[in-house]
Formats: C-alpha cells, structure tokens, sequence
C-alpha cells in the first residue's frame, strides 16, 4: 500500500483549500479548510503544508479560491486583486522554488485567459490548478521509477526530512523509489534521520513509511555517520526544494553534513526532484536564498523548553549541497549525472525538443 494522503486539494464544492495540519502529525490527523489569504500564508509559512511541490499544489488553489471571494466587476479590477493575492502568498517561503513556479503557471493561464469574462477566468485558473496536482502525481511516480532503477533489493536507505506523500500529492520524490519497490517486493530497510529541529523525519517520514508497510528505523540526526560505519546504508536518497544551474542543491537543514559523509564512506548520495525544483536562473548554490526560521523552533520547540530562556539561537531551514557530493539528480525527465552545468540544460533542451 501507498500513502493515500494528498496533502493539498480542494472540497467538494471546490471553493476551499483543504490541508492536512502536518504540525499535528504523527499524533492527530486533522484537516483545515482555507479560502482566505491570510490563513493560507500561515498554513505554508508555519509549516501546516510543506515540501516543494506540496507548497506549489497548495498556492495554486488556494491562489483559485481567493479569487472566487473577488467583487471585481471587470477583468482589469480582477488582475489587481489576482496579483496582490499572488504576491503575498509568495512571501511566505523564499527557498521552495516550486511555489514561485506554481504562482507564475496561475498568472500565464490567467494571462493566456484575460479576453474572456470573469467566470471563464475563474474556471480556468481552477483548471490550471488541477493540472499541477496531476502533473505531479505523474511525476512523483516518474521520478520513483527511474529511482528505482538504482537500486537493489534488500538495500538500505537512509533518507533526510520528508520527500513522501505528504510533501507531494502521492508517492513523493526521495521516498516514491521506496513505495514502487515495497509494491515490488524489494524489502528495502529505510532509515530516516529525525530532522531536527521539527522532526520532519521521526513525524512524517516514518509516519507515512510505517502506514504503508514499509521497514522503518528512525534515528537522531548525529547517529547517521555510525550508521554508515555499520554498513547499514547502501544509498542516500533525499528530496530538494530548488537545484541551481551547477548543481548545488537547497534541502533541509542537515542534508549537506549526510552528503559529506556518504562520500567519505563510499555510499551514492541521489537527490530526488521534479524539473520544476531545477532553477537554470540561479548558477549556484550560494545565490540561493536561505529562509531563517524562528529562534523558538530550536529552543522551545513542542511545548518543552530545551535551551535557557533568552539564549541566541541560529536557525536556518535549508543548506546547500555542493554538487561535488552528488552522485545523480533523479527527475522526471530522467537521470541526470556529472557534469551537472552542461547535463542539467541538456534534460531542459532535450525535454523542449
């Protein structure tokens, strides 16, 4: 069995967003409806949904029904509203590139739409959304196949964060590979690291891994070296919230420490991620913007405070991966290895062909 749940759609009448609160899990599934801007900035921006692509399916409706609360009596009054709404809502997480992706996709259907009336707009901006929840189911299980392809029976992975249903609309990115082989009878033994400070891995990773059948280990963070030593790791397989022309890729914080130390053991170190996460506009990882996250999420994180009260503390949400560290980038458009500057445009040119 798969993950079977989407973490961003809509309702029955589809006038609302519909989220699964991932800041409950794995304790409490609860679902919010959402059709006001303001309380979908806050679900993308406090973590309610999240991973890439599950923040690009989540702008995108919740971009289509903010509009359908619009009072514009004409096209141009609409395209004010549209592009206020569309600018706030890509305020809320600078690094994801695949929510700027989702808004600009909105905005060129509505530009393609604007000599229709507003009812014709409306629909049609429901209908681009609903192509990007299906263009991603595609591609998670595109990207899972050619995954899998790397793999063996019986190996074991170690995976950083959560790239898996919860953070797409199906089989994930770094985790789908794992869903095709378990269909498959691969037997995979999936560790995941926890993910501090949120513990995006011991939540959600193992949550959906353990709902789904799946051989699951979590361990902290720090543990991930011994764990390699031990020869329990085979490959390391993580998603990416934006790859730059080079190669360097943005993931969440802890993923380029588990990348040095797969090559220090010998161990393929693959990033897993739709085309749309691939930014040719950004050359390298350090013209990456880097999202800084509140202090309390490492002090006073879940309730219980964990640092002394007033003490500093850092907290960046991603790092970058030099590309040097990266065995491939797994798409869905293919495999892609070294050198990644000239094979990542050619994915892009071969793919425009």
């Amino acid at each position: 069995m798969m993950m079977t749940v989407v973490p961003a759609g809509l309702n029955e009448t589809k006038d609302r967003l519909i989220i699964i609160d991932q800041t409950l899990l794995p304790n409490e599934e609860k679902w919010l409806e959402l059709d006001k801007a303001e309380d979908i900035w806050e679900a993308i921006k406090k973590l309610r949904v999240r991973g890439a692509p599950a923040i690009g399916i989540a702008a995108a409706f919740g971009l289509y029904v903010c509009s359908l609360k619009s009072q514009a009596t004409s096209v141009r009054e609409f395209r004010k509203e549209f592009e206020e709404i569309r600018d706030y809502l890509a305020t809320s997480r600078p690094t994801a590139v695949n929510l700027f992706w989702a808004l600009d996709r909105m905005t060129e259907r509505f530009e393609k739409e604007e000599n229709k009336t507003l009812d014709e707009i409306k629909e049609a901006l429901l209908d681009e959304s609903e192509k990007i929840l299906r263009e991603d189911q595609a591609m998670c299980k595109a990207i899972g196949e050619y995954g899998l392809s790397l793999l063996e029976p019986k190996m074991g992975l170690l995976t950083h964060c959560n790239a898996g249903g919860l953070a797409t609309s199906g089989y994930g990115t770094a985790l789908a590979p794992m869903y095709l082989g378990h269909q498959k009878g691969y037997d995979f033994k999936v560790f995941a690291d926890e993910t501090r400070p949120l513990l995006q891995g011991s939540r959600l990773t193992a949550y959906e891994l353990s709902k789904a059948g799946i051989d699951i280990t979590v361990i902290c963070d720090n543990m991930a070296s011994q764990v390699m030593k031990e020869g329990k790791i085979d490959a390391v397989l993580v998603g990416c919230d934006r790859v730059a022309a080079n190669g360097d890729t943005a993931n969440k914080i802890g993923t380029s420490g588990v990348a040095i130390l797969a090559k220090e053991y010998g161990i393929p170190m693959y990033i897993l991620g739709p085309t749309s996460t691939i930014d040719l506009n950004t050359p390298r990882g350090t013209d990456i913007v880097i999202e800084l996250r509140d202090e309390d999420e490492i002090g006073n994180s879940f309730g219980r405070r964990t640092a002394p009260k007033g003490v500093k503390a850092y907290n960046p949400a991603f790092d970058v991966t030099d590309a040097e560290y990266i065995t491939a980038i797994i798409t869905d458009k293919g495999i892609v290895r070294p050198p990644y500057t000239e094979n990542l445009k050619k994915l892009f040119d071969k793919n425009i062909h």
